[in-house]
């Protein structure tokens, strides 16, 4: 019997429910903060740690929970965790696997913000982070100290592109007990099977071909060791790492055609990347499906793919001041940041002043190639070169 209820209740507490049985295509997107218990025992029962329950928004709804199986099926893993960006999964694995006395390495060519934050940590958290070329390979071996406790890779480069020796860096890791972390978001999990490699957790910026919207910041860490799993879901929780359900459904929204669209940046990349390499201003295509990039018989042994993101070095004898005129003729081109939406983008980089020990001469300006006809963009880039 329903108990009679004043206007303004009934608008809070409705007596209806929905029927069951309803299925389409798209994931529910489920908001929630409070989660609603049966009673107490259900209450009480229930473990976010074991996901055998929801328990808080923070935790997990049924829209996060399948974002993260999904993820999970792509690398190959088993566990997943979802973090508001790339950098706070980054941050939430620094966090959950190193304390003060400790010590991290980190590879020359890493993302920038990765960089910030290994000095934030041995600025205010005493923890060493030092930095190695990414082409050491088992010759890592050697720098692995009593304190190392984590080794961050990054394959290839998201700016200079060298291509790492991932077995080489994880055997050397793991014969004296160290974690190896994999930044592969160049691959978006497609092209690189880096758990098959050997890496122990591997970290996806969601922000890019997942979304393949450009309106999507996420991150995700993933891995296959269940304790190792639980020691990355308390800084998780710790930290407050949540995400919300829209940019979950935005994501889960564009993982169906996301091969379809990687393969499409990756052949256009080819046929521009092909297409530069024979033009007398670009003394260099850092494109690691190209012989000129570093580690690319890795890259050939390791990789299924490449995507739509590489670089060129310009011919020695142009000035800076002369490639940020090409980059500002560029009208298809936009200036920007990131990679993996349909949109292509340009971005000029000092690279000398990011990359300890660079030696290739030449201003460095990174394209991402987007769904557009190749043949436009490289009409673009034509228009480009007159103008410098």
């Amino acid at each position: 019997m329903t108990t009679p209820k004043s206007p303004q209740t009934a608008l809070i507490h409705s007596d209806y429910q929905a029927p069951q049985g309803f299925a389409a295509f798209p994931n529910a997107i489920h908001h929630a903060s409070t989660v609603l218990f049966k009673d107490v025992a259900a209450m009480r029962s229930g473990d976010w740690k074991e996901k055998n329950a929801y328990t808080y928004g923070l935790h997990g709804t049924p829209t996060t929970f399948t974002l993260e199986a999904r993820l999970a099926e792509i690398e190959g893993g088993k566990y997943c965790l979802l973090a508001p960006s790339g950098l706070a999964a980054i941050a939430m694995a620094d966090f959950a696997l190193l304390k003060t006395g400790d010590d991290v390495l980190l590879p020359e060519n890493i993302y920038n913000p990765n960089r910030e934050l290994g000095r934030w940590l041995a600025q205010d958290f005493g923890i060493t982070a030092r930095y190695y070329d990414p082409l050491i390979g088992a010759g890592i071996a050697a720098l692995i100290q009593e304190n190392t406790k984590l080794i961050w890779t990054e394959a290839p480069g998201s700016v200079s592109m060298e291509v790492p020796d991932l077995p080489a860096i994880c055997a050397a890791a793991h014969a004296r007990g160290v974690l190896v972390a994999l930044d592969n978001t160049w691959s978006a999990g497609l092209a690189l099977r880096g758990f098959d490699l050997g890496v122990d957790i591997i970290m996806q910026a969601l922000t890019k071909y997942q979304s393949g919207g450009s309106d999507v910041l996420m991150g995700a860490l993933i891995t296959r060791d269940r304790a190792l799993h639980e020691r990355l879901a308390l800084a998780h929780m710790r930290l407050g790492m949540g995400v919300g359900a829209d940019d979950a459904y935005l994501v889960l929204r564009g993982l169906p055609t996301m091969k379809l669209r990687f393969d499409a940046h990756d052949a256009g990349a080819r046929t521009v990347a092909a297409w530069l390499k024979a033009r007398s201003e670009i003394a260099t295509v850092l494109h690691p499906a190209f012989a000129d990039c570093p580690g690319h018989a890795i890259w050939q042994r390791d990789f299924t793919g490449a995507g739509g993101l590489f670089s060129v070095l310009f011919d020695a004898r142009y000035t800076e001041q002369q490639t940020d005129r090409f980059v500002d003729a560029l009208q298809l081109f936009k200036i920007g940041y990131s990679w993996g939406g349909a949109n292509s983008l340009v971005m000029p980089y000092r690279i000398a002043a990011m990359r300890k020990g660079w030696q290739l001469p030449g201003q460095l300006v990174r394209l991402n190639v987007g769904l557009e006809d190749p043949q436009d963009l490289i009409a673009d880039i034509e228009r480009a070169f007159a103008a410098m």
